[in-house]
């Protein structure tokens, strides 16, 4: 995935690295007590705070190839187990859907690219910060704001958007007095994973009174290798081993600082090889015309056009070579997607590994996507939570919204009802501290 950014990158990249971190041991997150300065006084006593880390397309399985020695020991002295992403196994829809405990179809982000007919004239892509398209949803960041925690984002999609608003008397599709983070970044995909953490780690290092307690960071490269290279190609490795080098450096900056943290490191979805031996046209189901594409790869999102709602439901709906359709309101019920306003009339969903596309591709290519089946082993996530408040465990196949009300424990905050989640899967691994 990638974003678009509105500020400078060189700037944001001056001021997140004009910090520095002298590497001491990883390990296991364990509570600090008293921290001697070098005149021997007792430095300050500091509480733990809850790091939220995102390794976008991070495969569970990526920890078997002997590169991630920070990642695999946190799992081994913490809690780990497979993830399964929602529907549809996207970027932004499962970031949000782990932000906000509500899966896409109740979370108002049901694609990296949507419409609203609200909003005839305008698409959401990876770059829309408009209110109008993340109101549907409360990140977590906003309630914990809103109880007095201080909260700052190192990038996670819709963390620069001013959510939480009322829409505005004069137009009723607009937004306002939304709220952000105390402290956020504008992603650029310019800024390095080594800036993200010195920037995390200098806001660490702030007195406490403006010293965020919960904090999110995001790491793209993985993504980025797995779609170019494909899941199991030797420059994704590389680009696993060089997250775990910063999530190293996290740990070990926390360390200097004497500062525990709870870590939970997530990833939005996994990754599957594809390449254009695995392709389904669409034209060759249905002749172009009568029919417009809204999104297409993993899944397609297909509408009628006026009047031909009929041949375009008898050619597509149903099962197909490595393809089956589904009237938007018939999609199996696992899914857990369908009843959202901002979902196109008809779902077909590719097979895993295989791709849809709106016509047979002129050039050929391997690399590797997701969005498939939310129950795929392909697109299993990451998830590893270590720190004082866990004990060493592996738990059961849990969903992304079950994260949410970890967060919410983690940070004080008490259980909501309305949220598609639970944390009963992390109650036998909480030490209650």
């Amino acid at each position: 995935m990638r974003w678009t950014t509105k500020l400078a990158a060189a700037a944001l990249a001056a001021l997140l690295t004009a910090c520095s971190t002298t590497p001491t041991t990883v390990g296991r997150v364990v509570p600090f007590t008293t921290v001697t300065t070098y005149e021997g006084i007792p430095a300050e006593q500091r509480a733990p705070i809850t790091i939220l880390v995102s390794i976008d397309g991070f495969k569970p399985d990526y920890l078997n190839r002997g590169v991630t020695p920070n990642l695999s020991r946190l799992a081994a002295g913490g809690v780990t187990g497979p993830m399964r992403p929602s529907f549809p196994s996207k970027t932004f829809p499962n970031h949000w859907t782990i932000v906000t405990g509500l899966r896409p179809d109740r979370n108002g982000i049901v694609a990296n690219k949507m419409e609203d007919k609200a909003r005839p004239d305008e698409v959401f892509t990876m770059s829309s910060d408009d209110p109008f398209w993340w109101n549907e949803a409360t990140p977590i960041w906003v309630d914990a704001e809103k109880a007095g925690i201080r909260t700052g984002t190192m990038f996670w999609p819709g963390s620069n958007v001013a959510v939480g608003g009322e829409k505005a008397s004069k137009w009723p599709y607009e937004i306002k007095g939304g709220s952000r983070p105390s402290d956020w970044a504008q992603f650029n995909q310019v800024i390095t994973e080594e800036a993200r953490v010195l920037g995390v780690l200098d806001w660490v290092r702030r007195p406490a009174a403006i010293r965020p307690t919960f904090i999110t960071t995001y790491f793209d490269t993985v993504d980025t290798a797995g779609h170019s290279f494909g899941p199991d190609d030797k420059r994704t490795t590389q680009a696993v081993a060089e997250v775990d080098k910063r999530i190293g450096q996290l740990v070990d900056g926390l360390a200097e600082m004497g500062q525990p943290a709870n870590i939970v490191i997530v990833a939005d979805h996994g990754m599957a090889a594809t390449s254009t031996t695995r392709i389904v046209a669409l034209d060759a189901v249905l002749a172009q015309g009568s029919y417009r594409v809204v999104e297409n790869g993993p899944y397609a999102t297909l509408e009628a056009l006026p009047g031909q709602e009929a041949v375009v439901e008898k050619a597509f709906l149903g099962k197909h070579a490595h393809m089956e359709c589904w009237r938007k309101g018939e999609i199996p019920e696992r899914f857990h997607y369908g009843r959202n306003p901002r979902i196109p009339p008809i779902l077909c969903l590719a097979e895993t590994g295989w791709e849809i596309k709106e016509r047979a591709p002129t050039s050929q290519y391997s690399g590797g996507n997701h969005g498939f089946d939310n129950f795929a082993p392909e697109m299993a996530a990451l998830f590893i939570a270590n720190g004082p408040a866990f004990r060493a465990a592996t738990i059961p196949a849990f969903d992304n919204v079950d994260v949410y009300p970890l967060l919410r424990r983690l940070l004080g905050l008490s259980q909501v009802s309305g949220k598609d989640g639970t944390d009963a899967v992390f109650r036998d691994v909480l030490t209650g501290r």
